[in-house]
């Protein structure tokens, strides 16, 4: 078999094998098979494609390369959640006590940030002590023991998909609904859970901005979740303004934490329940919607999920006084605030622009290997529909370096459109995607 033969197939819009694609990922992660020759099939599949079933067989071979998680050890149904990619989306930190305090065992695997969007695991790191590298024992002792843990993936888990995304993040082949798929399903099904629910965003601030895309990136998670066996469904939901009231690190912590207690702003509350419902009955611990959102809600207002949440901090090393006290959590030393050029109505308060402000002030990533600073982001005090007089502050910039709060400042500017008449948001929750049972069958 020739990688040279395999690139001119996939070239001529022709489908691989399974053998030809595994040959290539195994040769690939253990060095016989070299990156420019990689680069050059990225970039076929990039412009002709995959079937479903190459994307299926390409997902195998990637969490092949490496360890799969053994949670046989969990009696219950292990489901894990995961988001494409959004500006401010805070939902993990809340999402994921709420559930396991309703029983349904979490073993979440999270990413960083990287461009705009903003990364669970930097979030959970800007509490004191939080440790997101747990090695595989370690994680699932958490799981079992508090019903949930949180952690990043190493290098052991899926290494074909780190060296992939590196090579497509410099060939100019990242956005290619087949090559996210399965770098997405590679590492969420080595961590092993049962089932799968996946937030799919959507709009200007999510990876896949069209509609379309989205809903066909939806499909084919499902799709693929569906043939390796899992329970998967998939949730649109809107993401054309920041979620919630912060864009940042501490400051998302802190609405986390503050939705926990009851406090939160409805849009963080409105996708963790639409999410969390979807979980539970994944999970069984309800049989409707309607019955696993009460049952959400309840543990909600009784504050189980903020008391979950302080033991999965305490049991990560995390400093759970941060809980009581957001003293104890990384602080700004500067606030500039983002004033209304306008009278009238926020119309348009785009979260791609907000995303590369938070970038702009080192609260993200440009590149892989970049740091981030923890205390710096952005608040809002008014969103799209809202009545803003001229000169009234929008927001506050949260900085550690006046020319980077500046310089963010100025992109804020250019993320925000005043109008004269309201115009409210889209609805936030859109489309549920599920495949019908028996759907696994198509792929034997």
């Amino acid at each position: 078999m020739r990688v040279y033969e395999i690139i001119a197939k996939k070239r001529d819009g022709e489908s691989l094998s399974p053998e030809e694609i595994e040959f290539v990922i195994s040769g690939y992660v253990q060095g016989t098979v070299p990156d420019y020759q990689v680069s050059a099939l990225l970039m076929a599949i990039y412009l002709k494609g995959m079937v479903w079933e190459e994307v299926i067989h390409l997902t195998e071979a990637m969490i092949h390369t490496g360890q799969v998680l053994d949670l046989s050890s969990i009696t219950a149904i292990t489901v894990d959640k995961h988001s494409t990619g959004g500006v401010g989306d805070k939902v993990s930190l809340v999402l994921a006590p709420l559930v396991a305090a309703a029983g349904v065992p979490v073993p979440m695997l999270s990413g960083r940030g990287l461009g705009h969007t903003g990364g669970t695991l930097d979030k959970l790191e800007a509490i004191p002590g939080f440790r997101t590298s747990l090695d595989p024992q370690e994680f699932v002792d958490a799981v079992i023991q508090v019903g949930v843990a949180i952690m990043g993936q190493s290098d052991n888990i899926a290494p074909a998909d780190g060296k992939l995304y590196a090579l497509r993040d410099v060939t100019a082949t990242v956005n290619s609904l087949p090559l996210i798929a399965s770098s997405i399903m590679s590492k969420k099904l080595a961590a092993g859970p049962k089932a799968l629910v996946f937030d799919v965003k959507v709009g200007r601030g999510a990876v896949v901005t069209n509609a379309g895309e989205a809903r066909e990136l939806a499909e084919m998670l499902t799709r693929i979740g569906h043939a390796m066996g899992r329970r998967t469904v998939a949730l649109l939901t809107h993401m054309d303004q920041p979620l919630g009231w912060s864009v940042g690190n501490a400051v998302e912590v802190m609405e986390a934490i503050e939705c926990l207690r009851g406090q939160g702003s409805e849009d963080v509350v409105q996708v963790t329940m639409a999410l969390g419902a979807q979980m539970l009955m994944l999970g069984g611990a309800a049989q409707t919607h309607l019955e696993a959102e009460k049952k959400l809600r309840s543990i909600l207002d009784s504050g189980e999920g903020l008391e979950k949440f302080k033991t999965l901090v305490h049991r990560q090393g995390g400093d759970a006084r941060v809980v009581d006290d957001f003293g104890l959590l990384p602080q700004a030393k500067l606030t500039i605030e983002l004033k209304s050029p306008a009278k009238g109505y926020v119309q348009v308060l785009d979260a791609g622009k907000v995303g590369s402000a938070c970038v702009q002030l080192g609260a993200g990533r440009a590149t892989l290997n970049d740091k981030v600073d923890p205390a710096v982001g952005i608040r809002f005090m008014k969103k799209v529909g809202d009545a803003v007089s001229c000169g009234e502050a929008v927001g506050v910039v949260l900085a550690n370096d006046a020319n980077r709060g500046q310089a963010a400042l100025s992109q804020l500017l250019e993320a925000l459109t005043v109008s004269e008449n309201p115009s409210p948001p889209r609805p936030l929750i859109g489309e549920l995607v599920r495949l019908d049972e028996g759907y696994e069958s198509a792929f034997p």
